[in-house]
């Protein structure tokens, strides 16, 4: 593993960093901000039982800082299919590859625990290009689109990639 990146799990301290990287990244409205929140919230409080599985990331040498975290859980009701909830890094410490480090390890530990698909969902919005670039340069293929989901003319993309 590269010495400057290092993944561990969520605690209690990353809560504020977190609600920084969030809204920092100027990607996020102030409802979907508080529903990230909660759910670290949830996983502080609840562990493994609340479904959400937190990789917080690390970058640096010799003051090692919070740069990036995935939220990821199983999807209930499935065999082997997961969701990845979010993905974030830190806007002052993009293009150092620490979106793809983070998917790699979530994917790896999808495979780990049993996993066979990972699912993932975004808008279809312009803002969104980058993401959506992102996740096909991963092998992950646009499974459906729902039209007008989040609202007229916001589009809900679900993207998915077979891991076994």
């Amino acid at each position: 593993m590269d010495q400057e990146k290092r993944i561990r799990q969520l605690e209690p301290r990353d809560r504020s960093r977190i609600e920084e990287m969030v809204v920092s990244s100027g990607k996020f409205n102030d409802v979907e901000i508080e529903t990230a929140l909660e759910l670290v919230d949830e996983a502080i409080k609840e562990g493994d039982a609340s479904g959400y599985i937190f990789a917080v990331l690390e970058y640096g040498k010799s003051n090692p800082m919070l740069r990036g975290f995935a939220c990821y859980g199983p999807i209930p009701l499935t065999q082997g299919v997961y969701d990845l909830y979010w993905i974030v890094v830190d806007p002052a410490a993009e293009k150092k590859g620490i979106g793809r480090y983070l998917l790699e390890y979530v994917e790896h530990e999808v495979i780990k625990q049993g996993g066979r698909m990972l699912l993932i969902e975004t808008s279809s919005q312009e803002s969104y290009g980058a993401t959506i670039r992102f996740y096909e340069r991963n092998g992950y293929q646009l499974a459906a689109r729902i039209k007008d989901f989040y609202r007229i003319g916001d589009d809900k993309l679900v993207f998915s990639k077979v891991l076994m």
